[in-house]
């Protein structure tokens, strides 16, 4: 019983995370894309993400990597470091993360078409990729 009330406790916790509003989406900063006029795809490489497993409090290493065609703005790169940096002491599983990222994302940068890859390295024998794309093709 006690095992699956830590786990419902998980849970709450965790929607409470993404109910946030931490302003950690204020980090992120752009400007006007210098070839509106054409469609062409960037792709950043985040390899040195880290957050923590709410669950066990331990850290959790990864890779993000952002991929999106852009409409009238485009990232720029040291806000979006800031910003990944703001999760390390974040506990936060990561589908959470993952899709976290994404939302803010989309609201700062309004891509005409983005994908938010998460890495992340082994632990316990098994390693996890999460993707989440944008917009939704189900």
């Amino acid at each position: 019983m006690e095992a699956k009330r830590a786990r419902i406790w998980n849970l709450e916790a965790e929607k409470s995370i993404l109910n946030q509003t931490n302003d950690f989406r204020d980090t992120l900063e752009v400007f006007d894309n210098p070839s509106a006029s054409r469609e062409f795809t960037i792709e950043h490489h985040c390899p040195e993400f880290t957050s923590v497993c709410p669950k066990t409090g331990q850290p959790d290493y990864g890779e993000i990597v952002f991929t999106y065609v852009p409409d009238q703005l485009c990232v720029e790169l040291k806000s979006l470091k800031m910003y990944l940096q703001r999760f390390r002491n974040e506990g936060i599983f990561y589908e959470a993360v993952t899709n976290r990222i994404m939302d803010d994302f989309l609201a700062v940068v309004k891509p005409k078409s983005a994908t938010v890859e998460s890495k992340w390295t082994p632990r316990g024998g098994l390693h996890s990729n999460i993707i989440v794309r944008f917009p939704d093709k189900s």
